[in-house]
């Protein structure tokens, strides 16, 4: 295994004094067999225990891999456990440091470890997602014809931020998030062995709940904030690390959510149906998420707008104006003081009365004209403003609606094609109920009159 990963200064510090050394990198595990979660990636025979030789007899060599998930979940953790077990050439990368120059590299010492020695490379790019399609292309002919087997690492969707190509040559493999009882066996774990606290303190069962909840599932923030809770324990002369002592180490909870992963369109949607719902309290609670988070102001303002028309509509023709000026405000103040405004345009949006009319009626329109059901224009009704317009019929024939008592004038304005169609169908909530009074009244007057 070649040094990229752990240098041999950084382990030669760490055989000296183990305690120099964080926590969670000091629990990392050793092998496949004390990984934490992830159980359904560790099967006998699966990906990973083939890259480590396990199983890896035959003709069928090992796969690449593409680890998704969120952050401290294991993606690092079992790159560091496969470098340690197997006995192939080891070779880490990071993308936010790494380049084409770098890729290109490790592939030339993979061919001439290949070729000298019969040693196959395994190559960890960590964080893929940030190289550019470019940089990307540039593993491929490595990947396809197996002079490296890659381990890549990313916490948002592949499908969006890894290029098809090399997708297609690699297996996917989807991190699950660590589960309480991960977490709990995870501390107690640390707890105990020598390579951790060693029994220096305990946990009580209320400080291990507090603790994660903190965590958010996250295995480094769990061992994180384990490590400073036993820090302060232990500076007080005290056998256990209690709720107290915990909260006074780390104050406040850590929030679950990647702006630019998953979780980032996930909280966004929940917010947007918790308005659609109805449920005020619940909106509220997923916009705090997103502000908590540091999310763009923008984007929650802009999601509103949307949500205003698409689910409010003319049931309270005041909520599109809300979202426009709140999100006006948040553009000109920014964070902290936008958390109010957003918070003003959510509750709005939440408790007006819903109707999703301008959502059906501009969709069932969009589908007759996807089906072709456009027609020509009446002639009537086209322009007739250019020299020669009148020879062809345009504009003959036009009544002008403000010529006529009541301003609508009686005459066909749809294509033939769709005469009669109706696509508003207008709801009887808030204030809806009066354009459902208009749109009879104004429909019944054009069939009255033009047939």
């Amino acid at each position: 295994m070649e040094p990229d990963l752990f240098t041999a200064a950084a382990e030669e510090r760490r055989e000296k004094d183990p305690t120099s050394a964080p926590l969670a990198a000091r629990m990392r595990p050793r092998t496949l067999d004390e990984v934490v979660g992830q159980q359904h990636l560790l099967k006998p025979g699966s990906p990973l225990r083939r890259l480590v030789g396990e199983g890896a007899g035959g003709p069928a060599g090992a796969s690449s891999v593409i680890l998704w998930g969120p952050p401290g979940i294991g993606k690092t953790t079992l790159a560091y456990v496969v470098s340690q077990a197997t006995q192939k050439r080891f070779v880490e990368l990071s993308a936010i440091t790494a380049g084409v120059k770098e890729v290109r590299a490790v592939i030339e010492g993979a061919k001439r470890a290949a070729g000298g020695y019969g040693k196959e490379t395994v190559l960890f790019l960590d964080e893929i997602h940030r190289f550019s399609k470019a940089q990307q292309d540039s593993l491929l002919p490595a990947v396809e014809n197996r002079w490296v087997t890659l381990i890549a690492a990313t916490t948002e969707n592949p499908y969006f931020s890894i290029i098809s190509p090399l997708l297609s040559r690699s297996l996917l493999l989807t991190l699950e998030s660590l589960t309480d009882e991960d977490l709990s066996a995870l501390m107690r774990r640390a707890l105990e062995e020598e390579r951790g606290l060693g029994g220096a303190v305990t946990l009580p069962a209320d400080a291990e709940a507090h603790l994660l909840r903190i965590a958010g599932g996250d295995a480094r923030r769990a061992l994180t904030a384990l490590e400073a809770g036993a820090g302060s324990a232990i500076a007080k002369g005290e056998a256990e690390i209690s709720l107290q002592t915990l909260e006074e180490s780390v104050d406040r909870a850590a929030v679950t959510y990647d702006r630019d992963g998953d979780q980032h369109y996930d909280v966004a949607s929940a917010l947007i149906k918790s308005i659609r719902g109805s449920d005020v309290d619940a909106a509220l609670h997923y916009l705090a998420r997103m502000i908590e988070a540091g999310e763009d102001p923008r984007f929650i303002a802009r999601r509103l707008m949307i949500s205003a028309s698409e689910d409010i509509g003319l049931a309270d023709p005041a909520a599109l104006p809300i979202a426009v000026a709140a999100a006006q405000a948040v553009a000109m103040i920014g964070f902290p003081e936008a958390a109010l405004t957003l918070s003003h345009a959510t509750i709005a949006l939440a408790l007006a009365p819903k109707s999703n009319t301008a959502t059906t009626a501009i969709g069932a329109a969009l589908a007759d004209v996807r089906a072709g059901l456009a027609g020509a224009v009446p002639t009537h009704l086209r322009d007739g403003h250019y020299k020669g317009a009148a020879r062809l019929g345009h504009a003959v024939g036009y009544v002008y609606p403000h010529d006529v008592p009541g301003g609508i004038a009686a005459q066909q304005y749809a294509p033939d094609e769709i005469q009669g169609k109706r696509y508003y169908e207008p709801t009887r909530y808030g204030a809806e109920a009066r354009y459902a009074d208009v749109v009879e009244k104004v429909r019944e007057r054009l069939r009255t009159d033009h047939p």
